[in-house]
């Protein structure tokens, strides 16, 4: 039994993308399995309004992302999208690479707020 991990990452050209890896849920019982324990860093709530919407940007930490309400889209520089409703999540890693200055033409990603409902989110450093 495992848990899928989304993960937004930073490929060898720059370029933000997504993959999914497994995490093995090896502890725990059979009736509530869980992971190995992992680390944080804290974590934060955010409340973003209806029509918001960012620029192009790297994640500067990397960070689990659970959407708590209403629903996020991340849209990627080959034109791409995916949506997370309440319930999902996804680990955002895709940082600057090392040496790169930020061009908003080949790096990160975006993100909005999709429907009529407030996107309730919450960060968690890892």
């Amino acid at each position: 039994m495992q848990f899928t991990k989304i993960i937004l990452f930073t490929d060898r050209d720059g370029r933000a993308r997504f993959r999914e890896e497994g995490v093995p849920l090896t502890e725990g019982k059979p009736q509530a399995r869980l992971s190995a324990l992992m680390q944080s860093g804290g974590y934060q709530l955010r409340m973003s309004p209806v029509g918001f919407r960012s620029e192009f940007h790297c994640t500067e930490n990397p960070q689990w992302v659970f959407i708590l309400g209403g629903a996020m889209e991340i849209g990627l520089q080959d034109g791409s999208s995916r949506t997370f409703k309440p319930g999902e999540h996804f680990y955002s890693a895709d940082v600057l690479p090392a040496g790169a200055t930020f061009d908003a033409r080949v790096h990160g990603h975006w993100s909005r707020q999709v429907g009529d409902e407030p996107l309730a989110t919450l960060f968690v450093r890892a």
